[in-house]
């Protein structure tokens, strides 16, 4: 589903100076007009066609910049008259196109990438100046950093209570929106939005999204915390509650099949194809579309690593919903196991991981209830995981240690699969 809809906007990208229609996209996609409408708009936040608009604008304003025919430019993205291209120009960014050109230093618009985000280079001076929007252009910003090291290039501390995000990505903004407003209204801690002056939840600069969230004040966990038994078992409960607080969301998110992307995609990847034993995935992929239609679904984190939970003297909170969707709940406590697996591989814990997997998934049914179908499906859900991982991070070689982590992985997860039954 998620490549279907890549496709599509990588389709628009390339033909944004022809005429596009919402019916040629659907076919393309393969869905009936009315089911893509909503999957695209909560993919990307906005409608197919002003998204394509959007674009358009984007486009058009970056060759416009320094070119005396500017009409021609107009002309070529579709807008018979300057008068026509000014005003759809002045409701999408809340400015005229030469009072945008003046206050911007107009780059190529970057493509959507539904499947990760490029890093983003926003200096303190930058993010300082969408803080005012907030009144808290006087507050200090600070760097967040991972436990291994790496920098966040999608956000940053602004003083002690918030943290400012930026994607160009409205959809992952109105997701994370939310799952943390249901959050919170059923009594959990949440990092919730901010509202602007403007009383609106994000601030739009280009083709960049602006937002502030509340910061859960904690402990952030680690994998390494996680090979307490007790911990273990707390971080499937959490999973388990959060479950239950958004198991009635009718929100508008993206929708994913597990099952058709792992047999209908990541399996037939060439990172996995060549790598993995054909007879096992022959087999592998047989047994996984027996569940197809038998796990329960429902709006999930899609992330739950260790280190978006947050411990605090108050209970618990969990952060960065950006990658939530629909799709089988059993992902994410399985998502949580793996997470652990693949920051400690390489350490003298790997053996012992086996217990942690067996914990959360116990602390998640102790909580979620979980069903007789997704006990049995939760090992070929931990392969499934693996495979798209190896089909995602061979695209790129700056994920060449990762993946080679991953395949390792992967591999010693087919060795002891027995040991992945639910006990």
């Amino acid at each position: 589903m998620k490549k279907a809809l890549q496709n599509v906007i990588d389709y628009i990208e390339e033909n944004l100076k022809t005429e596009i229609t919402a019916d040629e996209l659907a076919q393309m996609a393969g869905y009936s007009v009315f089911h893509f409408y909503r999957l695209f708009l909560a993919a990307t936040g906005m409608p197919v066609m002003q998204y394509i608009l959007h674009r358009r604008l984007l486009h058009a304003i970056f060759e416009m910049q320094g070119r005396k025919n500017r009409m021609g430019v107009i002309l070529s993205y579709g807008f018979d008259t300057y008068a026509g291209f000014y005003r759809a120009f002045r409701r999408s960014f809340c400015c005229t196109p030469s009072e945008y050109i003046k206050k911007n230093r107009v780059k190529r618009p970057v493509k959507i990438n539904l499947f990760q985000e490029a890093a983003m280079q926003i200096s303190h001076k930058k993010a300082s100046s969408m803080l005012k929007k907030w009144g808290l252009d006087n507050e200090a910003i600070q760097d967040i950093f991972y436990d291994n090291g790496n920098r966040n290039d999608h956000a940053y501390y602004v003083g002690n209570e918030y943290v400012l995000k930026f994607t160009r990505n409205l959809g992952s903004v109105n997701a994370h929106v939310a799952l943390t407003n249901a959050l919170a209204d059923a009594g959990l801690n949440a990092a919730t939005a901010v509202k602007n002056n403007e009383g609106t939840n994000y601030v739009q600069d280009g083709d960049m999204y602006f937002y502030l969230t509340r910061r859960i004040q904690g402990k952030q966990l680690n994998a390494m915390d996680a090979y307490d038994r007790m911990t273990a078992g707390y971080i499937g409960e959490i999973i388990g509650q959060m479950h239950k607080a958004l198991v009635d969301m009718d929100a508008i998110v993206s929708e994913e099949n597990f099952v058709d992307t792992v047999t209908g995609w990541a399996v037939k990847s060439e990172a996995v194809k060549a790598r993995i034993d054909p007879e096992f995935l022959r087999e592998y992929t047989d047994k996984l579309a027996l569940f197809r239609n038998c796990l329960p679904v429902q709006c999930i984190h899609r992330d739950p690593n260790p280190g978006n939970i947050i411990l605090s003297e108050d209970g618990w909170g969990v952060i960065d919903f950006e990658l939530s969707q629909k799709n089988i709940r059993v992902y994410d406590p399985v998502y949580a196991s793996t997470a652990v697996l693949s920051e400690t591989f390489n350490t003298d814990k790997r053996d012992a991981w086996f217990s942690v997997y067996q914990e959360i998934l116990c602390g998640y049914d102790r909580t979620a209830k979980m069903t007789k179908d997704e006990k049995e499906a939760a090992p070929l859900v931990v392969l499934g995981n693996q495979f798209i991982c190896l089909a995602f991070f061979a695209s790129d070689e700056k994920y060449r240690d990762i993946f080679e982590t991953n395949l390792d992985m992967t591999r010693w997860l087919i060795k002891n699969f027995d040991k992945l039954k639910i006990q």
